[in-house]
């Protein structure tokens, strides 16, 4: 049975430290549901799973995972050191509208300005059923660490405003990087060329990087290179 979703962030909080130590089975076994397997989508599937352990609303809505509490809820695997394997979906950007869209505004900001982490500790190759949720992190940014992500997003966006979305690559951006997200190659959006017309190309996504989120991990206020 899915729980209801949690009254406030001390309830949610509490919810998310109740599941530390579980494993990926034991969460599926107290929900009625199977274990995900692995494979493309493994990740996603456990992510789900945890959400409804946590009573989460906003599915794939462009909100964050908790909208009455204005939380994001973030799975990110780890090794047994605690270090992120990989680097860390926030959302996808609006290419067509690069050059109109404000942090401000911006549904990464929103994404990002209450996460809760919930680590995933993974062994590479292991079933699925075996991972253990470790210990959780309720986090919103600093003044400082916002003014390095804003920074990065004005810059990504500013560089595809002006038509240079086929020139972007995962180098640009000290945190936030780009990279094409879509559930297949042969997917398409839209976005603007150098001239200002119409290109079609591959979707894509904000990520932050493995090396923010590991000392994000290790103190909620790090500022690293």
């Amino acid at each position: 049975m899915t729980p209801a979703p949690p009254v406030d962030t001390i309830d949610l909080l509490h919810r998310a430290r109740g599941l530390a130590g579980r494993t990926v089975a034991e969460i599926a076994l107290s929900l009625g549901l199977a274990v995900p397997e692995l494979g493309t989508r493994g990740k996603g599937r456990i992510g789900n799973l945890v959400e409804k352990a946590l009573g989460a609303t906003a599915g794939s809505a462009a909100a964050p995972d908790f909208p009455h509490l204005g939380i994001e809820l973030k799975t990110i695997p780890v090794d047994g050191s605690g270090r992120p394997l990989e680097s860390t979906f926030v959302c996808t950007i609006s290419l067509g509208d690069a050059d109109t869209t404000s942090w401000e505004t911006s549904l990464v900001r929103a994404k990002l300005a209450h996460v809760l982490w919930l680590p995933i500790v993974t062994a590479r190759g292991r079933p699925a059923a075996e991972r253990r949720v470790g210990t959780p992190l309720l986090w919103q940014p600093t003044a400082d660490q916002e003014a390095i992500l804003r920074a990065d997003f004005d810059d990504i966006m500013g560089r595809i405003g002006v038509g240079g979305v086929e020139g972007l690559t995962a180098r640009a951006g000290r945190w936030l990087q780009v990279r094409p997200k879509a559930r297949t190659g042969r997917a398409r959006t839209w976005s603007f060329g150098p001239e200002g017309e119409l290109i079609a190309t591959v979707p894509r996504g904000f990520y932050l990087r493995a090396r923010f989120t590991q000392a994000l991990l290790r103190d909620p206020s790090a500022v690293p290179a």
